[in-house]
């Protein structure tokens, strides 16, 4: 009799750990989830850092001086120095 009320406790606890894991909280659907949610983190992290590396060599362009400065409003402006002459070459359609 004592034998069956003791395995009748180590069941009980062995459903109740079962339950708490795959059910209650920390359990393995919240471990999944948290894994998914590190992955997103991780990808926007790579995201912003290779944004960062290219705002850092921006910076790094325009520190460099007035060269940079100078293609920058080149390319993005159109701008032109006195004396030059500009040419716009179109691509035959």
């Amino acid at each position: 009799m004592k034998h069956k009320w003791i395995a009748v406790i180590l069941i009980t606890l062995l459903i109740g750990l079962q339950v708490r894991l795959w059910f209650g909280k920390n359990s393995i659907s919240d471990y999944n989830s948290m894994q998914e949610q590190i992955a997103q983190l991780r990808q926007q992290n790579a995201n912003l850092e290779q944004r960062n590396a290219l705002l850092k060599a921006d910076i790094e362009d325009l520190e460099l001086g007035i060269d940079s400065m100078e293609e920058r409003a080149r390319n993005e402006l159109g701008l032109i120095k006195e004396g030059e002459t500009f040419y716009r070459i179109l691509p035959k359609e």
